[in-house]
């Protein structure tokens, strides 16, 4: 019997967790009437009764935060107990000194590339820590690996860029795909009477977001509609909000979604979505957006362009007057979006199931 682990510990969070959760359902169907593998699925303890898994899987405590010297001692050694055939970290905090067999999956290099000390709640001293640890990590995982899953060809090219010694055929580009519960739920229509005529940004709040850049172009318009930052009520968001507050812009809201139905009723109703990112590893909000035919205004950065460049309208991240004229533009003059059909079988998490599945059992003929 050959044995797999799969790290979930990260399965409720945003972003992340919407990747693990939609990766392991489809693997689910893939491998029902598989006997040959046995799967096992590493969770924090508040979230094994929160999911179901079929006989050849096997739910496993893990209650080590990423990030934590927890994790590098204590999860190190649990993974060791299992003495796994091959394991999978779905995310790039991983323990640095397992040295069993592995795949890792790069979201993003953001926190690298864009080093900048804000995006921390910590003294710059505890910042450059951290930073330095982040780097040492995943040259660990970019070199010990088997294989690295990264979510674009941008971002392959940005671990290449970034680690020069590294094996181009060790990168496999797997695109993500929209939630499967976020098809399925029902849109909160009350929502429409707080919100009735609005453009929104929806995500965490992080600098690289700009979204201090987006609220600034916005105040330079002049159109009777709200802007609604969607996302996190946090420390970020409060500093967002204290801005707002001091340029007196009524029409700008923030609102912290309780449920994806909250998040659909967005995608469904607004005028457009306006996402400034100054670095992403993918865009699933955009992808999301577009399944629900919501308009999507964006910055013109490479993932973007890459992933959306037909489907989306492109703006310079760093031009405040250039993206206020866009938004008037948008909506006096209900400027058209470029338009091809896509294909959404590049953009399915069954198709990433498949291809991840597959790449397990190219690594354990290694």
């Amino acid at each position: 019997m050959i044995r797999i682990g799969i790290d979930a510990r990260l399965i409720t969070q945003t972003g992340v967790g919407t990747y693990i959760k939609n990766f392991l359902y489809s693997l689910k169907k893939l491998t029902k009437d598989d006997d040959e593998m046995i799967f096992f699925v590493f969770l924090l303890e508040k979230d094994l009764q929160r999911f179901n898994f079929p006989k050849n899987f096997t739910k496993v405590k893990a209650n080590y935060r990423w990030h934590s010297f927890q994790e590098q001692l204590g999860f190190l050694h649990l993974l060791n107990m299992y003495n796994l055939d091959l394991m999978h970290f779905t995310y790039f905090s991983y323990p640095f000194l397992y040295r069993r067999r592995f795949i890792i999956t790069f979201h993003d290099l953001t926190p690298l590339i864009l080093k900048t000390g804000k995006a921390s709640t910590k003294n710059v001293l505890i910042y450059n820590l951290k930073y330095l640890v982040f780097k040492m990590v995943l040259s660990k995982g970019a070199k010990n690996s088997k294989k690295i899953i990264v979510p674009s060809h941008t971002v392959k090219n940005q671990v290449l860029n970034t680690f020069k010694d590294l094996d181009a055929q060790k990168l496999e580009v797997i695109y993500e795909g929209v939630d499967k519960d976020l098809i399925k739920v029902s849109e909160n229509v009350k929502l429409k009477n707080r919100f009735p005529n609005f453009f929104f940004y929806l995500g965490n709040f992080y600098p690289h977001k700009n979204l201090e850049f987006l609220i600034d172009s916005f105040v330079k318009t002049e159109i009777p509609a709200q802007l609604v930052l969607v996302g996190p009520d946090d420390f970020f968001s409060a500093r967002l909000k204290k801005k707002v507050r001091e340029l007196g812009d009524k029409r700008i809201k923030f609102y912290t979604p309780r449920s994806l139905s909250d998040i659909k009723f967005f995608y469904k109703n607004a005028l457009a979505l306006i996402h400034p990112s100054l670095s992403e590893g993918f865009g699933l909000t955009l992808l999301e957006a577009l399944y629900f035919k919501c308009p999507v205004l964006a910055s013109n950065i490479s993932v973007f362009k890459e992933l959306y460049s037909d489907n989306y309208i492109p703006f310079n991240p760093e031009n405040k007057d250039g993206l206020s004229d866009l938004i008037e533009d948008f909506y006096f003059k209900k400027a058209s979006l470029p338009k091809k059909e896509i294909n959404w079988n590049d953009f399915s998490f069954l198709t990433l199931s498949e291809r991840i599945l597959s790449l397990y059992k190219e690594v354990l003929t290694m």
